[in-house]
């Protein structure tokens, strides 16, 4: 079967990897060692997951691990937010939190609604895709609020001194923070199938399943991550209003994200 890939095969496959790096070198890009190590930490880790997932999918195992598994991945992605956006005060609790909220809308529906059965090799995996879109949605719309507010604190102020309260003058730089995460996931759900087959679709077509089933289960996939990111950059930009402002709507001093 096309998805019985040795690990002579795996290493194989690296040859691509040495491409990259010969193409760099020649390139005079100076990334030939982050390329390489890049890989080599990706198929460590991937490995050591791998072994992991094999105990905690097992259908003889307690379907708890399977739950402390996404528990760890929420406060995983809280912390990868905490410092990827260190300007902002409490952000490992407001992310976590928005993971935690996109979780329980999107994962409550495909679940509770039998679109997929409760179990631990569907529950991880959904999870996975969920948290992992939605860390990156949370990023980029939190870096480019602050980025906004900072820059454009001058308006922020006159906004507020006119009398509008914090969420009406945030909100201008809130919705241009927002549509900034959402469209990319909007532009690849809509290019997915004519420009690229995606990697869940991909990847079933290789263990020999029916491509019209590939598709059913690709379709939920992107709803589920649509969903996600929508979920969480609004939670999150609730959040972000809240701590960036004081209770008497005044902004509090900020620094650039690249400057934080």
């Amino acid at each position: 079967m096309a998805s019985d890939v040795s690990f002579i095969g795996l290493a194989a496959s690296a040859i691509l990897v040495a491409v990259a790096a010969l193409l760099s070198w020649r390139e005079g890009l100076g990334l030939e060692r982050p390329i390489i190590w890049a890989a080599l930490r990706a198929v460590s880790q991937l490995l050591l997951v791998g072994l992991a997932l094999t105990l905690v999918l097992d259908p003889k195992s307690p379907m708890i691990l399977a739950w402390l598994w996404v528990v760890a991945m929420l406060l995983f992605a809280a912390d990868v937010v905490r410092r990827r956006a260190p300007m902002v005060p409490g952000m490992f609790t407001l992310a976590l939190v928005s993971f935690a909220a996109a979780a329980v809308v999107t994962l409550g529906v495909l679940f509770g609604l039998g679109v997929f059965p409760l179990e631990a090799r569907a529950l991880v995996p959904l999870a996975g895709m969920m948290v992992g879109n939605s860390m990156t949605g949370t990023v980029l719309a939190t870096r480019r609020f602050v980025e906004d507010l900072a820059d454009k604190r001058d308006e922020v102020e006159a906004r507020l001194a006119l009398g509008l309260d914090s969420s009406q003058a945030a909100r201008p730089y809130a919705v241009r923070a927002l549509r900034s995460a959402m469209t990319p996931q909007i532009e690849t759900t809509k290019a997915v199938g004519i420009v690229f087959l995606p990697g869940a679709m991909t990847g079933l077509i290789l263990a020999g399943v029916a491509p019209i089933d590939a598709v059913r289960v690709q379709a939920v996939v992107m709803y589920l991550i649509l969903g996600a990111v929508a979920t969480t950059t609004a939670v999150v930009m609730l959040g972000l209003v809240r701590r960036l402002f004081t209770s008497d709507h005044r902004l509090i001093s900020l620094q650039r994200p690249d400057e934080g």
